[in-house]
């Protein structure tokens, strides 16, 4: 059976009508993050940022030119653990989420 929706056009979608599924992929990109998992992470955040705040106003806030944070979460971007840290800083404050590490 073929699927009848782009699958990032369904997430998107989602994302929009969504509240809770929007912090849950902020969720999923950070717990991806600290398991080590940079690609799940920035593949995470490539679909919140387009579906959300979108790389143009992150890069205002962030202070980071817009075509370095898409290399940077590109599929061969390598962004440094400071660089990873503000954005998913920005992109918490921005969805008004207080994530917490415990063991």
């Amino acid at each position: 059976m073929a699927l009848t929706r782009d699958f990032k056009a369904t997430v998107f979608a989602r994302v929009q009508k969504d509240p809770e599924f929007r912090s849950a992929l902020l969720v999923e990109a950070a717990q991806a993050l600290i398991d080590g998992e940079p690609d799940i992470t920035k593949s995470v955040l490539r679909d919140y940022i387009n579906a959300t705040i979108g790389f143009e106003q992150l890069s205002q806030e962030v202070r980071i030119p817009k075509k370095s944070i898409m290399r940077m979460l590109s599929q061969s971007g390598n962004p440094t653990t400071q660089n990873m840290a503000l954005i998913l800083a920005c992109l918490n404050e921005h969805e008004g989420l207080r994530l917490k590490v415990s063991f």
